[in-house]
């Protein structure tokens, strides 16, 4: 059963690193929106492609717009803290409870 709960933890860890990088592509993309980069510079190509996707998707459910801030990607960030806190936490658990 211990290779089970090994299995458990590595998902939670890796899932919960995964959470974290995007969390952090969710701030730049929060500050890129405050400034006016390069719409042609490779980085911030990636970082909007990544990040917009899902804010649409967030928008056209919730209004999001309060005036001229958009709170999409907030809203995103706090889905991403509970995951962490949730669902990284009851993987790392349940895996610690198979050792």
């Amino acid at each position: 059963m211990f290779v089970f709960g090994n299995l458990f933890s590595g998902i939670a860890y890796i899932l919960d690193m995964l959470l974290n990088l995007y969390f952090w592509i969710i701030f730049a993309r929060a500050i890129l929106s405050w400034i006016r980069p390069d719409p042609y510079n490779p980085i911030v190509r990636i970082i909007c492609r990544l990040v917009d996707p899902v804010t649409y998707r967030i928008s056209r459910i919730i209004p999001t717009r309060i005036g001229m801030i958009d709170v999409a990607p907030f809203i995103l960030m706090l889905a991403i803290i509970f995951a962490q806190k949730f669902i990284v936490a009851t993987l790392f658990d349940f895996g610690m409870r198979m050792k």
